[in-house]
């Protein structure tokens, strides 16, 4: 065997049945993107990683999976960081203070409060105290995104009748704007499909969720809501007047059907629109790794189950420094497309919030990071991240973990959203909020 061989061996080892080293292995040659369809790469249904667990509900499953070695270390190192008092991220470890306010003038969207309190009226007792948590309470930060059960957190919807459901539903799309709301439930329903696909509905389907209510639904004072589950955790906030829709983790696999249109096909597009339009000069910068396994990756950057994305489940007080090319050299074209990706990482807010936000956005834009793994063409995986003072803002291909695929693909994708310096969960707001409140 000779040394390459080798190398390509041990790189693709089985970590415990749904992951392989291959998916973090540094790799000299290209990750090409595969040609054929995401169904080429189903796993046969008799294959004892699906035949092991088919008829398990979502506790069996996740028990089950709790006894692989490396998902036990995976969750001692969530659970420490979970256990931490939250900052938030930051760029270099500091805070910056004073990079969020809520305008003197108010204007009060009544209607996420109003789905609220219909929903509370028709849970019981045992749910309402299932449901409810305190502004302040840690549960906030226990979101996650995979299909096995880390944090029990409020109410499963698998677990309701249709019509609490539909409430909860109804707080989701009151809360949302039209698009964001499709979006969200477009992830969901690609869950359910996912499990349809593997034979597995009991562990994934469109209601495999948890939701909460933080607070007490006011027209101005804070409060909000929490959903989260396999591929999808949105956490909402209202204060003062502004939505805050932050920590979002979307994704799926696949993230596309002959059904379903890609969940992420206008981001990636305008993406590509402005890293291929990308000068040599400006393309230096900017593109940091030639590949999303480059060797020139330095140990660590890398995870087998984050891979890439590094703002995910449980890093809400993360060091991000700054990687990339800064929006202030790029020309005004590039900066409009940088700004509609931002805008569509943006979409689960109202159209007034959206702009608000994104106003927010623009004056920070001198300071302003876009960074990107991979080929430029589109003919690779790749990585992005824009990340400024308060926005952090990534999409990420993955290896397959449902799917056979063992490197990097288009249809299983992963993206996040944080308000750094301290606005994620509308902490930042909230604390102003009772600065002028009293």
């Amino acid at each position: 065997m000779s040394h390459d061989a080798g190398r390509d061996a041990r790189a693709d080892q089985d970590i415990d049945g749904f992951f392989s080293t291959a998916r973090v292995a540094a790799r000299r040659e290209a990750v090409e993107l595969p040609a054929d369809s995401y169904t080429h790469f189903l796993i046969d249904l008799d294959d004892p990683k699906l035949a092991g667990v088919r008829g398990m509900d979502y506790e069996e499953f996740s028990r089950d999976r709790r006894r692989a070695p490396f998902l036990q270390e995976l969750l001692g190192s969530w659970q420490a960081l979970y256990d931490e008092p939250f900052t938030g991220v930051t760029s270099d470890g500091t805070v910056r203070p004073g990079l969020y306010d809520l305008p003197e003038h108010p204007d009060v969207d009544p209607a996420p409060q109003r789905a609220a309190e219909r929903l509370l009226a028709v849970l019981t007792e045992d749910e309402l105290l299932a449901l409810r948590h305190p502004l302040t309470a840690r549960q906030w930060r226990a979101w996650s995104n995979p299909e096995f059960v880390v944090h029990r957190v409020g109410l499963r919807l698998e677990t309701l009748p249709d019509e609490k459901v539909t409430a909860i539903l109804g707080v989701v799309r009151a809360s949302l704007s039209p698009e964001g709301y499709r979006r969200v439930t477009g992830a969901m329903t690609l869950n359910a499909v996912l499990g349809e696909l593997v034979g597995l509905p009991t562990v994934m389907n469109d209601r495999s969720y948890w939701f909460s209510l933080f607070g007490t639904p006011d027209p101005l004072a804070p409060w909000g809501w929490q959903l989260f589950g396999h591929h999808v955790a949105v956490n909402f906030v209202s204060v003062g007047g502004r939505h805050v829709i932050a920590p979002v983790f979307l994704g799926g696999e696949p993230a596309l059907t002959e059904q379903h249109p890609p969940l992420f096909a206008a981001r990636e597009a305008a993406a590509l629109e402005l890293v291929g339009s990308l000068d040599a000069e400006q393309r230096a910068r900017a593109v940091v790794y030639e590949s999303v396994l480059d060797p020139a990756m330095p140990e660590g950057r890398l995870h087998p189950a984050d891979e890439r994305h590094v703002a995910g489940a449980f890093r809400d007080n993360r060091v991000i420094p700054h990687e990339g090319i800064r929006a202030r050299d790029l020309t005004d074209r590039q900066r409009t497309l940088l700004r509609t990706v931002v805008a569509d990482f943006l979409v689960l807010l109202k159209e007034p919030q959206r702009e608000a936000t994104l106003a927010l956005f623009d004056a920070h834009r001198d300071d302003t990071w876009f960074a990107w793994y991979g080929a430029t063409d589109g003919s690779q995986p790749c990585y992005l991240r824009i990340q400024s003072p308060v926005i952090v803002a990534e999409l990420d291909h993955h290896a397959g973990v449902w799917l056979s695929n063992r490197l990097p693909a288009r249809f299983h994708v992963h993206t996040t959203l944080r308000h750094p310096n301290g606005n994620d969960y509308g902490r930042a707001l909230i604390a102003r909020w009772h600065e002028r409140t009293g």
